[in-house]
């Protein structure tokens, strides 16, 4: 099974392409799509849903997990975060790509084992979970990654999106 992980926001969005084969997890491709600060916020969406088009055009990912928004000190941030997330679904739901959601939570659980994992012993598990040499850069393809990774974990225990699986 092939899913793609995405970190949502509004500067830099971050993919990753996990493939899992018997109980093997292999990364495909990760990366970051980035717009322009000085762009509208409108030519800023737009870019975020074109280049995620040509991503599942190129890869044909069988699912999609994509991070819940938990909670944020800056209303702005919220807000542009949120717009981003809304035209990822919506990228998503027009390709027919089957998308689950995962709180960060859930993905450190998943990845780590603790809730409260700070972001380095996540992305150190990443790192070994998908046997690389290095931490994945930049910080969003990591996130990326490990949400990828979170669902292929919660699919094979049947709990995808924090739900037994009748």
């Amino acid at each position: 099974m092939l899913v793609l992980g995405i970190d949502p926001g509004t500067a830099i969005v971050g993919y990753a392409l996990v493939q899992k084969n018997r109980n093997i997890l292999e990364p495909v491709c990760y990366g970051c799509i980035t717009t322009k600060p000085t762009s509208k916020d409108g030519d800023r969406l737009c870019t975020i849903e074109n280049e995620l088009k040509k991503i599942i055009e190129k890869f044909k990912p069988d699912a999609a997990a994509v991070e819940k928004i938990f909670f944020f000190k800056n209303v702005k941030t919220v807000i542009g975060v949120s717009q981003a997330r809304g035209v990822i679904m919506n990228a998503l739901a027009r390709l027919n790509i089957e998308t689950f959601e995962y709180t960060p939570l859930q993905v450190k659980i998943s990845v780590s084992g603790y809730g409260k994992a700070p972001k380095q012993q996540v992305q150190k598990m990443v790192k070994t979970l998908l046997c690389l040499k290095e931490i994945p850069k930049p910080d969003d393809a990591a996130d990326a990654l490990a949400i990828a990774i979170c669902h292929l974990n919660q699919r094979q225990w049947g709990m995808e999106n924090g739900k037994i699986k009748m």
